[in-house]
């Protein structure tokens, strides 16, 4: 059976969110996102879903190529998939794409994992716990503690996760070269379907 890799792409874009919550974490990357190929061309995560209004949030593809990501530092991380594995996340991902104004930022999560008490909301994430959400709902990752609080840097101790990149975002070699996507561009089903080979 054919291995695919999928990519964990944290980041710290010097937001006002991300620096107040580097306040409390102390960790150089505060927000998580899942992308489907090298270029990252295919990001998904849950985050501000407006570029001046951080507390306007849930489930978005992303555009490394504009906005906040222009100045973020990153750190990139691969790992394996079956086409099986592979075939379930994309159907997560469609299933939330297919009803994405009934889900919301899991603000008050945030809050919980400050204090170290899980707070679940329904059809609210934040940016890690929709990464361990996914990854543990899709049979690829397990989790010793509660998925709402899973914060990026947890996801940095993952061991069978490979290191790929560290640094600027913009000078990351194998960025999309391409036109930009804007974080509502309408999700195509289609692109799963070729990277499935169907």
């Amino acid at each position: 059976m054919m291995e695919r890799k999928v990519y964990i792409l944290l980041t710290n874009t010097g937001s006002f969110l991300t620096k107040l919550i580097k306040l409390y974490t102390k960790k150089p990357y505060n927000h998580a996102s899942i992308a489907f190929d090298y270029e990252l061309s295919e990001v998904y995560s849950f985050g501000r879903k407006t570029a001046r209004n951080p507390f306007i949030g849930g489930f978005v593809k992303e555009d490394v190529l504009t906005g906040l990501f222009t100045h973020a530092d990153c750190a990139i991380y691969s790992f394996t998939v079956t086409e099986d594995q592979l075939r379930k996340m994309y159907q997560y991902i469609e299933a939330i794409e297919a009803r994405k104004k009934q889900y919301r930022y899991n603000f008050l999560g945030l809050i919980g994992v400050m204090f170290n008490t899980p707070i679940d909301r329904k059809k609210a994430f934040f940016c890690s716990q929709f990464v361990a959400s996914l990854l543990k709902d899709c049979d690829t990752l397990h989790f010793d503690k509660p998925l709402s609080l899973i914060a990026p840097y947890d996801l940095q101790q993952v061991p069978n996760f490979q290191f790929e990149y560290e640094g600027k975002l913009r000078d990351y070699p194998f960025k999309n070269k391409g036109a930009g996507h804007h974080p509502d561009t309408a999700f195509r089903p289609f692109q799963w379907g070729n990277l499935l080979g169907r």
